[in-house]
């Protein structure tokens, strides 16, 4: 089967489309035909690394040894180990390969019990690829706020991948939502919810004259201190990164200590249980995937190198069967 592999760490350019052996699924396991997924942050990231620390204990210190990256994937079943009972061949399927990746190929095993559900029937694979990575790390902020009495939350970063979600994620849960993006995303992140946007070409947001219960900083391009003033007393302050010298981390262990404006830095975990949740949430028209462009995988290094551009509104689609 063909899939992008990489070899070494590096650029987009380390990335080659090669002939690899076909998995094949275990009793438990189910081998999926990718027919969409993504390149998302989480990919470059692992790809570069942009937190060596971190990630190359897990992926290895001098060459990694997962070599097919992509987490997010729609396709259709093509065959199951004996024990598999919640899934057949021919079952239109999504979800998460976040440990793992492999999805960047033609072909992808997954165990019966991870993140993985059936498609919502009005789907198309390349929305259902879309949704699943942003909306993992979306929720993982959302889930941390009270949403006793009506919030207000404002999002930075509210065009992206994870941005599109929190936007999506807050509105369902009855917050008002202030929006931070680039002149040409304005009107998209109005549609998505927020009632109102800041456009961080001509204003700063963080010396804007509003005060919120949350501040979700989904680029990671901010900081607790610079958006301290943001906040209400006991609001909560997230970011997708893990700050200066990880400071976000330590500040998520330190601040809960003073009573006062708190930093959250929750671990973000994949379930099958939220992979049915998301598909609810599309069957109920809840929720919708932000696609910007697409790509056939023979074009992935063009794709990677658009992502990590930063000028990406929602998700970039790979193509992997028609």
């Amino acid at each position: 089967m063909k899939a992008a592999v990489y070899r070494r760490y590096g650029p987009p350019e380390v990335l080659r489309i090669e002939e690899v052996k076909k998995p094949v699924p275990g009793s438990n396991e189910v081998l999926i035909r990718v027919h969409a997924t993504t390149v998302n942050r989480t990919d470059c990231g692992f790809r570069k690394p942009e937190y060596p620390l971190l990630i190359r204990p897990i992926n290895g210190f001098f060459r990694p040894r997962k070599r097919i990256l992509g987490s997010e994937f729609a396709g259709v079943v093509e065959s199951t180990g004996k024990e598999v009972t919640s899934f057949r061949p021919g079952d239109r399927v999504f979800g998460l390969s976040a440990s793992k990746f492999g999805a960047h190929a033609e072909y992808l095993v997954m165990p019966e019990s991870g993140s993985l559900a059936t498609m919502p029937p009005k789907a198309s694979f390349e929305e259902a690829a879309a949704v699943c990575d942003g909306l993992m790390l979306g929720i993982n902020y959302i889930r941390e706020i009270d949403f006793g009495k009506e919030r207000t939350i404002l999002v930075n970063g509210a065009s992206g991948s994870i941005g599109s979600a929190c936007v999506q994620l807050a509105r369902i849960n009855g917050a008002r939502v202030t929006g931070v993006c680039d002149t040409r995303n304005l009107e998209l992140v109005k549609s998505l919810g927020a009632e109102r946007v800041i456009d961080y070409t001509k204003e700063d947001f963080t010396k804007d004259g509003s005060e919120y219960d949350v501040v979700i900083d989904a680029v990671g391009k901010s900081s607790f201190f610079r958006c301290k003033k943001l906040l209400r007393p006991g609001g909560f302050y997230f970011s997708t990164e893990l700050g200066f010298l990880g400071q976000n981390v330590f500040l998520s262990l330190l601040t809960p200590l003073f009573r006062g404006r708190r930093v959250g830095f929750p671990l973000p975990r994949d379930s099958r249980e939220d992979i049915i949740l998301f598909r609810g949430l599309l069957e109920e028209g809840k929720y919708r995937a932000v696609i910007d462009r697409r790509y056939p995988l023979e074009d992935i290094v063009e794709a990677a190198r658009y992502v990590e551009s930063g000028r990406k509104a929602g998700n970039v689609v790979i193509t992997v069967h028609g």
